[in-house]
């Protein structure tokens, strides 16, 4: 899992009790430690405590997150006295940091409320939340308004703090390269590329005649080709598949994998039909599989904001994500449904991370079975689960999504390609929702469960619009 930086901020007010910020600030610390954090912050040296409650100290206090700020994930303002409002505030203005903000406060101990022991860091988180809205510093809140660090809740108001600071950092400078042009059947996988790039997510595009100009270069003993492989042979079961389309299925391994590097792609969106089945005579989902699997998502069809929202859940989850269908219903059952793709979905996320290679039934008929070997196939495996779509509204010229989180069962089903069931709240309501609003059939599910901090990370931190349907 990657280890994050946390610049932590201690709070104090000089006519409160001065070893509560000492011990607060020790007992902070630990628990970061613990939890396997890098920590900038503040040392007694350089100031009261290591804390901040006058200007010089949060003019030392933003120098130093400056001096750090190509590593900081996000920071924590802790508070174990009231704390000064403004010095936290103007540590955080000045510091020109644009990552997520934690804001907590301790517990008093109704047995300690004497002027020695109160601490009174209910009320200052008020103050404190007071300004940095006054700044338009945006902040995240603890599950309870004071806690001790050493709970379980802030555990898990950290594990979820920690997931918004990926996705923060993952979509400020994601790179995302569209291989080819959108099918022109599916006006569904429209985006606006400018609206992304607002948010600092970058497009990168190769069409198929540049792409296959390079594939055709490579000969079947290049050792590149040999090394792909032998790295898609290890990776699936390709005993059903003749050998012919795993070498041409290498070849566009490499041209992929090199354009990456090149371009410094984070995910990629690919033309997978039919140009690619009609010309060259493979599907290329097991790459895209590949690629998924390793937490670099690649999404099929260009959908462009699928791979963005694969990417969220990736960095939220560190699990893989696939890109599925909202396919069909389940039964009569209104909470359930089936979710497909023909397919590209991550070796992880199937039963037993045991699936196979086959062919491309449905667009089989049209191409031709020997043209579409490539599929990578099977059961998903049944787990909780977070769902997320994010799409451009071009006419209200914003970012917008929804998310929630569902079930993925074990309920029989017996069809082709990646399948599973999904089993949703109020499934109803949220198909409504989809419908009514616009979004695209397209969906992104990771098995994990992180909504909340997918929220916080778009809502609070990017300014998207988000509906969480729960």
């Amino acid at each position: 899992m990657q280890k994050l930086c946390i610049a932590l901020v201690v709070g104090n007010r000089g006519f409160f009790p001065g070893h509560l910020c000492e011990a607060g600030r020790a007992d902070m610390l630990d628990v970061l430690a613990k939890a396997g954090f890098d920590v900038v912050t503040l040392s007694a040296a350089d100031t009261r405590f290591g804390s901040v409650e006058s200007l010089d100290d949060a003019q030392r206090a933003a120098d130093q997150l400056k001096a750090h700020a190509g590593k900081i994930d996000g920071v924590i303002v802790t508070l174990p006295n009231f704390g000064d409002e403004k010095a936290i505030a103007n540590t955080l203005r000045w510091s020109n940091l644009r990552v997520p903000v934690l804001v907590h406060a301790f517990n008093d101990d109704p047995a300690k409320m004497t002027i020695k022991d109160r601490r009174d860091s209910f009320c200052g988180k008020m103050s404190v939340c007071n300004n940095l809205r006054q700044y338009d510093i945006p902040f995240t809140l603890t599950r309870l308004h004071t806690d001790d660090p050493r709970s379980a809740t802030f555990a898990a108001d950290l594990a979820d703090f920690t997931a918004t600071c990926r996705v923060v950092r993952a979509m400020r400078g994601l790179r995302i390269g569209a291989l080819g042009a959108r099918p022109t059947a599916f006006n569904t996988v429209r985006y606006s590329e400018k609206l992304l790039e607002q948010s600092g997510i970058s497009v990168e595009t190769m069409d198929l005649f540049d792409f296959f100009g390079r594939v055709n270069k490579l000969g079947d003993s290049d050792p590149r080709v040999a090394a792909k492989l032998k790295s898609i042979q290890g990776y699936v079961n390709t005993g059903n598949v003749p050998q012919l389309p795993v070498i041409k299925m290498a070849k566009l391994g490499v041209v992929l994998d090199e354009w990456k590097q090149q371009a410094r792609l984070d995910a990629t969106a690919i033309q997978c039909w039919t140009a690619m089945e009609e010309f060259y005579g493979v599907v290329p989902c097991t790459l895209m599989s590949m690629q998924s699997n390793d937490l670099s998502p690649s999404a099929c069809e260009v959908d462009v904001v699928g791979t963005v929202a694969m990417v969220a859940l990736a960095r939220a989850s560190q699990k893989p994500a696939a890109l599925v269908d909202w396919n069909n219903n389940y039964g009569t059952d209104p909470d359930k449904g089936v979710v497909f793709h023909c397919s590209n979905l991550p070796k992880d996320i199937f039963v037993n991370n045991a699936p196979a290679m086959d062919y491309q039934e449905i667009i089989a008929g049209t191409v031709g079975k020997d043209n579409t070997y490539g599929t990578v196939v099977g059961r998903v495996a049944a787990a909780p689960c977070t769902y997320l779509r994010v799409g451009t509204d071009d006419q209200q010229g914003r970012v917008r999504a929804y998310l929630g989180e569902g079930q993925l069962t074990s309920d029989p089903l017996n069809t082709f390609g990646g399948v599973g069931v999904i089993q949703v709240p109020r499934f109803q309501e949220l198909l409504r929702y989809i419908c009514q609003n616009g979004f695209e059939h397209h969906v992104a599910i990771t098995p994990s469960l992180c909504a909340g901090s997918i929220r916080e990370a778009f809502s609070t931190y990017l300014g998207w619009d988000v509906h969480h349907h729960r």
